[in-house]
C-alpha cells in the first residue's frame, strides 16, 4: 500500500510564484500535520503539450505523470492567481482535461491570491463550482491570500496563517471521517 499523498497544484505560469508559493505552504502544513507525502506541481511543470492537448491522452509523459498524482491523492490543495476575476485559463484548460469522475469525493482545499480584496470571492464564485462539477468534496474552508499578505513572495500574514490552519483542520476531518467509513464498509 503506498503511503497517503497531498498534491498541489497551482495555476500560476511563471516563477517565482506567489500562489506557488501559498500552495506549497498549505501543502507542507497538511503533510506535516498528517504524515502524507506530499508534491506541487504548477501549470509551468505540465511543459508545451498542454496547449495543444485536447485530451488527457495528447499529454506528454511528465504532463500526464502530473495528472495522475492529482487523481491519485488522497488530498488535493488547488490554487490559482487571479486574472480578471477568475483562475487562469491554463488552469482551466488542464482541469478541462480531467475525467468527470476521476475526482469524485476527493477532499480539495481551495485557495487563490489575488492584488487586492476585492477578488478574494474568487474561491466561492470559481473554484467551488469548477470542483462541484467533478463533485469533489470542496472543503468549506477555502483560502484567499493578497499581495499584502506576502513578504518577499512568502506568506507573511498571521491572520491567513490562521485561516491556513482552520483549513488544515478541515483536511483532517475529511481525511478521518473516509477512513472511518471504509472501515466500516469492510
Amino acid at each position: 500500500m503506498t503511503n497517503p499523498a497531498v498534491v498541489g497544484f497551482s495555476g500560476n505560469f511563471t516563477r517565482p510564484s506567489k500562489t506557488r508559493g501559498f500552495v506549497d505552504h498549505i501543502v507542507t502544513e497538511i503533510a506535516g500535520r498528517y504524515g502524507l507525502a506530499a508534491s506541487t506541481h504548477d501549470v509551468v511543470d505540465l511543459g508545451p503539450s498542454l496547449g495543444n492537448a485536447k485530451w488527457a491522452g495528447d499529454l506528454d509523459g511528465q504532463a500526464r505523470g502530473i495528472l495522475e498524482r492529482i487523481i491519485a491523492a488522497d488530498v488535493l490543495v488547488v490554487g490559482s492567481p487571479t486574472y480578471k476575476g477568475s483562475y487562469t485559463g491554463l488552469f482551466k484548460h488542464f482541469f478541462d482535461l480531467v475525467d468527470p469522475a476521476a475526482l469524485r469525493g476527493k477532499p480539495v482545499l481551495l485557495a487563490a491570491t489575488g492584488g487586492g480584496e476585492r477578488h478574494a470571492l474568487i474561491v466561492e464564485h470559481q473554484l467551488r463550482p469548477l470542483f462541484g462539477f467533478f463533485e469533489a468534496f470542496a472543503l468549506p474552508t477555502a483560502v484567499y491570500a493578497s499581495d499584502k499578505d506576502f513578504v518577499d513572495g512568502v506568506l507573511a500574514s498571521e491572520a491567513i496563517r490562521g485561516r491556513v490552519g482552520l483549513a488544515v483542520d478541515d483536511v483532517g476531518s475529511a481525511l478521518f471521517g473516509r477512513q472511518r467509513a471504509r472501515v466500516a464498509a469492510e
